[in-house]
């Protein structure tokens, strides 16, 4: 498996990808003059749902963000959930 960053802007895509095609997405925002990074959405294509891709999805974007000094909000549900049950993101968790 292997990550890539598509940053543009103040966006991009976060990709999963195994040998032959996509496994998953995440989509962000970041807001550098607040240091907030905003994960907007993650989607795990179906044949590789219930593995655990989107959580390592958010891992990498948290891992990303914490390279940047930026705090991360989820306004992904499913984001906010795997973020909840973590417990090294208190230093970086934006909650509201």
């Amino acid at each position: 498996m292997k990550f890539e960053n598509n940053k543009s802007g103040n966006g991009g895509v976060l990709t999963l990808n195994n040998e032959t095609k996509e496994v998953g997405r995440l989509t962000y925002t970041i807001f550098p003059e607040d240091s907030k990074f905003i994960i907007s959405f993650v989607l795990v294509h179906p044949e590789f749902e219930g593995r655990g891709m989107g959580k390592y999805l958010v891992e990498e974007a948290i891992k990303f963000a914490r390279e940047n000094n930026w705090k991360v909000y989820p306004h992904c549900s499913y984001a906010r959930a795997v973020m909840t049950r973590m417990s090294d993101v208190d230093d970086i968790f934006l909650k509201s």
